[in-house]
């Protein structure tokens, strides 16, 4: 299952995961559109994809989305789960308004806890699973004018490291990944001709480039990495 699926980094490890022979459940709140390219695009890989639409900031929704999903589906369930959904609404701290802090909290943030929580725990009672966390450079480093997502992402970071430790017992990992500047429209707003010149590599990193990562996190060679969080960001900060 990942969050936010539907396009960018989303779409990506969506792909990526049906490449290496998986089943998809691609979350997404509003783009029909886009969550159906990405269907057609995941079965073209001959697996299995199936749209589960809810806002993962709504508690209620998620709980009664994996629960219908759960009793469609008695012999299976979600052992991996790409934690990928998030917001941003940028701006300085001081003209910040509680809609921008609230809102990509809600998103970012008890989005993570929402569907986590519902999910992690049939990963226990199988004794196999992989929580993957898709954060951020602003969650290690901090950028100005994210204080929001920052705050979020860095929140992710330490339940990230906090629920590894609950899990791993169970044969459950948890690992993040923080990505820089990824080429995705999320980015799409920003000045990439000026930020590449801060960035060893030179270039905005491409979705496919974090979708290998989350997929090396979720197979079995990972199996001994757990609590990380892996930055893929060109160099730009070690």
């Amino acid at each position: 299952m990942v969050t936010g699926g539907s396009r960018g980094i989303g779409r990506a490890c969506c792909l990526q995961l049906a490449e290496m022979g998986y089943n998809v459940i691609i979350n997404y709140a509003r783009n029909q559109e886009a969550a159906e390219e990405t269907r057609r695009m995941v079965e073209d890989k001959g697996v299995t994809a199936e749209l589960m639409p809810f806002d993962v900031a709504d508690g209620a929704a998620a709980d009664a989305a994996v629960t219908a999903w759960q009793e469609q589906h008695p012999d299976d369930y979600i052992a991996i789960l790409v934690n990928n959904a998030g917001i941003r609404q940028d701006t300085m701290l001081v003209f910040m308004e509680d809609r921008q802090w609230h809102d990509v909290l809600n998103t970012t943030l008890n989005g993570f806890f929402y569907i986590t929580r519902r999910v992690v725990k049939d990963m226990l009672t199988k004794r196999w699973g992989r929580i993957v966390n898709v954060v951020s450079l602003s969650g290690i480093k901090g950028l100005p004018g994210q204080v929001n997502y920052s705050a979020a992402k860095a929140a992710i970071i330490g339940a990230t490291k906090a629920l590894a430790q609950e899990v791993g017992p169970r044969k459950v990992t948890v690992n993040a990944v923080a990505p820089g500047f990824i080429a995705t429209d999320m980015t799409k707003d920003l000045d990439e001709a000026m930020l590449k010149k801060q960035i060893p590599c030179g270039r905005f990193g491409k979705p496919e480039e974090v979708a290998a990562l989350v997929g090396f996190l979720a197979s079995d060679n990972a199996a001994y990495i757990n609590g990380e969080v892996v930055s893929i960001n060109g160099g730009l900060y070690t």
